[in-house]
């Protein structure tokens, strides 16, 4: 009996590796931590009414923000291993399987599991202020939407003890991520982690679209909507064309791996390229899916701090859609050393050179904007301007690699490696950075330390062109990428220990960032004012943090950046604030049954992961449950009264007349 527990342990947990061991160690303290803070303090009740059942946009936000960057810990963690092992020819720091493990982990964690929530985090806190709504269209479906993603990024991140994790590489290409090749059960949590937390994603994309095109203020046509939110909209437009893609192409790997399929096998007449294909359908829109927001953050930071009216607002528009578009017409790009053939190969080459274009006019509209302008550079401004070399820098290296013949040089090399994390750090971190810096105050109340957001400003940009401008030089030179060692005759050395040097840089800046927020709390300065950037829209017209219900008097949309035109109107004398006529607001009520539904799909995964049907079948009974018991529950919203909503103005400083 004992022996049979104690291999079943062996199989089940990963053992053998003392870095292994080291974070078992140190995910049991910090369980034990939080468990023991939330006992001695008896909160409990407060987290599962507060925030575990909420439907609240500004909380679902928040939380996807929080878990954003625990993901950006671990998968700063992997980056940081990955850079020690390179640092020197010959190293025996991480074994070849090991490296291979952390480069997937890495890649899934960074795309998926950190860039998406951080986005998803802005999308929930700001766009429903910033157009003038009370919450979502659909806050149940929200709240269902976190915690499907959170229920993928923890069942993911559960393959690093139990089972193992996954090494195919971020989009696992078969035929390695077949069960012939890769028999454990780490592509299988590859599939279901991704998979759980994808139709979140799906769900989200839905979500965003209803409310931006139906749930906006009285007066704010689309043409007056603030560029961010036009932003989310193109992301959301992308999303719901491909993640379907997504969630189709790992249903028929998981049906390869468990039922014995051959979509992508050759033995039984598949085609390992057609996953390739379907992967990148996804992959490379996905890329715009998280970078879009991005251009929002930029265009809402750019006009405020140069204290003028965004140039362009309908190039800029039509540059985000096209780009939505066009993002699903160069996916070939990522092999043209297929094979497909010289048509094939010179329509991916053009549209991709195409997509620059509408890239590259929201460069000059950034550009114009701060001309003339009287810009001050508080740290969101500092993080946006320094954005524009880097991702001009990204933008001309993948207008190189989208140049067929010369592609076949830069394929699979660090060249390509440089360009991808320029693109997605310079553009996608930095520009989510920025927005951070920049509705912190909306969000909680308070700014961020100044001087300290500066020292991990600079960190970072230092970090981060030591970290990669020599891994374009080592591409060219011959390195390609997910090499786990190399020899002393190669010549690489001095190029990798400046990368590793540089990313050592930028792991130092995440944890002043983390001093930042500490500090910041600590000496906490409330924000009075609402508006502490002097800002445009309309998420700067209410108290900071807002009220739970948004808005106390639904606003009256005129123009443009309503918000900054009605300071104007009052400051010369054209408009007196109105006396409002306070009325009931209808609110959602919070829910249990998205956190149990989630509970369930993360049964559901694990147990088809071990093949545990005992487990997995009544987890799928458990969510068809949760969807009956939601049908039929009518005691779904409330009203807040008006003596509520006087008390809470007030509270916030602000009286209403």
């Amino acid at each position: 009996m004992w022996e049979s527990v104690k291999e079943f342990a062996s199989e089940f947990f990963v053992t053998g590796d003392p870095l292994i061991y080291g974070a078992d160690v140190s995910i049991v303290l910090s369980m034990i931590a939080i468990v023991s803070v939330l006992t001695y303090f008896k909160k409990w009740g407060w987290l599962w009414r507060e925030w575990l059942t909420t439907v609240d946009h500004k909380k679902i936000g928040i939380m996807y923000i929080l878990a954003s960057v625990l993901m950006l810990f671990r998968g700063g963690v992997d980056a940081l291993l990955m850079r020690a092992q390179l640092a020197m020819p010959e190293m025996q720091f991480l074994s070849g399987d090991h490296y291979n493990q952390i480069f997937t982990t890495h890649g899934v964690i960074m795309i998926l599991f950190m860039a998406m929530p951080l986005m998803f985090g802005l999308f929930n806190v700001i766009v429903p202020l910033q157009l003038g709504a009370r919450d979502v269209a659909f806050p149940f479906l929200n709240a269902l939407s976190f915690w499907l993603f959170f229920s993928g990024a923890m069942l993911f991140n559960l393959s690093f003890v139990i089972g193992g994790s996954p090494d195919a590489g971020w989009l696992a290409y078969p035929p390695y991520s077949e069960l012939a090749f890769n028999p454990g059960p780490g592509q299988d949590f590859y599939i279901w982690g991704i998979q759980i937390s994808g139709i979140g994603s799906l769900m989200t994309g839905i979500n965003f679209i209803v409310t931006i095109l139906k749930v906006r203020a009285p007066g704010m046509t689309l043409m007056k909507m603030p560029m961010f939110s036009w932003s989310v909209l193109s992301s959301c437009i992308a999303i719901v064309f491909a993640f379907p893609i997504l969630t189709v192409t790992l249903a028929l790997l998981f049906i390869d791996r468990y039922l014995g399929g051959h979509f992508f096998t050759l033995d039984g007449g598949g085609n390992p390229m057609m996953y390739i294909n379907l992967i990148w359908m996804w992959g490379h829109p996905e890329v715009y899916i998280i970078v879009l927001p991005a251009f929002g953050i930029f265009s809402e930071i750019v006009a405020t701090f140069s204290r003028k009216k965004l140039f362009g607002y309908k190039s800029m528009v039509f540059a985000m859609i096209i780009i939505s578009v066009l993002s699903f017409l160069v996916w070939a790009h990522h092999f043209f050393t297929m094979g497909s053939g010289a048509d094939v190969n010179a329509f991916f080459a053009v549209t991709t050179m195409l997509i620059a274009i509408p890239t590259g006019v929201k460069v000059f509209n950034w550009l114009f904007t701060m001309f003339r302008g009287k810009i001050t550079f508080e740290t969101p401004m500092l993080w946006t301007v320094g954005i524009i070399p880097n991702f001009v820098i990204g933008g001309m290296t993948g207008v190189l690699l989208s140049v067929a013949p010369a592609d076949f040089q830069y394929h699979n090399s660090y060249f390509l490696v440089a360009h991808f994390h320029q693109v997605i750090i310079a553009g996608v971190v930095f520009g989510f950075f920025a927005g951070l810096y920049y509705w912190w105050p909306k969000i909680f109340g308070f700014k961020l330390n100044e001087r300290i957001g500066r020292w991990a400003f600079w960190l970072w940009n230092i970090g981060f062109y030591l970290c990669f401008m020599p891994q374009y030089a080592l591409g060219l030179m011959g390195m390609t990428r997910r090499l786990y060692t190399y020899g002393w005759d190669k010549g690489w050395f001095e190029m990798n220990l400046v990368s590793t040097i540089g990313a050592v840089i930028m792991g130092a800046a995440f944890l002043v960032q983390i001093w930042d927020i500490a500090h910041s709390i600590k000496h906490m300065k409330r924000d009075t004012t609402g508006d502490p950037w002097n800002a445009r829209t309309l998420e700067w017209s209410i108290p900071s943090p807002a009220p739970f219900y948004n808005f106390a008097v639904m606003p009256q949309v005129t123009s443009q950046d309503d918000w900054h035109e009605r300071k104007l109107r009052i400051e010369q004398g054209l408009e007196k604030p109105a006396k409002v006529e306070l009325e009931p607001i209808h609110m959602p009520k919070n829910s249990g049954i998205p956190i149990v539904m989630s509970m369930f799909w993360f049964f559901v995964g694990f147990g088809l992961i071990f093949d545990w049907l005992w487990m997995a079948v009544p987890g799928f009974i458990g969510v068809i449950g949760c969807m009956v018991v939601h049908s039929f529950n009518y005691d779904t919203d409330y009203y807040v009264t008006v003596e509520e909503i006087k008390r809470t103005e007030a509270e916030a400083g602000r009286v209403i007349t």
